[in-house]
């Protein structure tokens, strides 16, 4: 992915979490109560399953999953611990493991229990892709292709795995073979968001009509995406549609009152483009 728009995605994403977090505040920690209250009644009904069984492996993993989601590390690892001394042979048990690791921050040992995991269940796809993933994050790409591609060979259509490898590729600048990959991803998953705007992203620096079909598929599928949104109305933009251009800004400038290049955007082309000065000045 070229740096410049990368870092315009990374920027987007986090003005969307700061904006949400500003903006509905109550709503937000009224729905942390609720799945505060969720989490520690699920915990409570798991206490007292194991008080009754406490020789079973799969119990003590749904309660370290509820622990992790109530970022308790300590006690989710000592679930997971004990499920794996009851039955050693579940790769999933090792795969929750390498999530904690993960979230813990500490890659290495996650990247050993997701090798675990699959060194008991060689065919575990969800194993195979969060090691990709893992290697993709540490950028270590020949083993994160590697991977993929021993992954492919069990489920040939995980779109998943051709996004995980496409985004190897395009860090490392190989832009034809990762535009193939993810078409291969939305072939294979019709509504994978992310592939699409990936997509859209890279036809647009082309000024390639097909950018406008992939953006407007992502947001088909989140049809309030600033960063999807952002991007069509800039396609048209730069490709001269002008009026398209505003028709996208204002649903964006509508949807997320918070985000400023969208009406700026409106007035720079009724100032630069339409010549139309007095419309610009409200805007700018």
């Amino acid at each position: 992915m070229p740096s410049l728009m990368k870092n315009l995605f990374c920027c987007l994403v986090l003005c969307l979490f700061a904006f949400t977090a500003c903006q509905n505040g109550s709503d937000t920690s009224d729905r942390q109560k609720q799945d505060n209250d969720t989490i520690r009644l699920k915990l409570e009904i798991l206490n007292r399953q194991i008080e009754a069984d406490q020789t079973n492996p799969d119990l003590y993993n749904k309660r370290a999953k509820f622990y992790l989601l109530d970022h308790q590390f300590d006690k989710a690892l000592k679930d997971v611990h004990k499920a794996i001394t009851i039955d050693d042979g579940k790769a999933a048990s090792y795969v929750l493991l390498s999530d904690i690791y993960l979230l813990m921050g500490k890659p290495d040992e996650s990247r050993d229990a997701l090798n675990k995991a699959i060194s008991k269940n060689p065919k575990d796809v969800d194993a195979l892709l969060k090691l990709a993933k893992l290697f993709l994050i540490v950028k270590d790409y020949k083993n994160c292709y590697a991977t993929v591609n021993q992954l492919l060979t069990i489920d040939n259509g995980n779109a998943s795995a051709f996004f995980t490898r496409a985004i190897g590729l395009l860090e490392q600048g190989d832009t034809l073979r990762a535009v193939d990959d993810l078409k291969h991803a939305v072939d294979n998953n019709q509504e994978y968001y992310d592939a699409y705007v990936q997509l859209g992203e890279l036809y647009s620096i082309k000024k390639d009509p097909v950018a406008e079909l992939y953006l407007k598929n992502a947001l088909h599928i989140r049809p309030k995406s600033r960063e999807a949104l952002y991007m069509l109305g800039l396609f048209y933009q730069e490709t001269g549609k002008y009026e398209q251009a505003i028709t996208t800004y204002q649903l964006l400038a509508n949807s997320d009152t918070a985000f400023r290049e969208a009406p700026f955007n409106i007035g720079y082309i009724y100032l630069v483009y339409l010549k139309e000065n007095k419309k610009a000045t409200r805007l700018l």
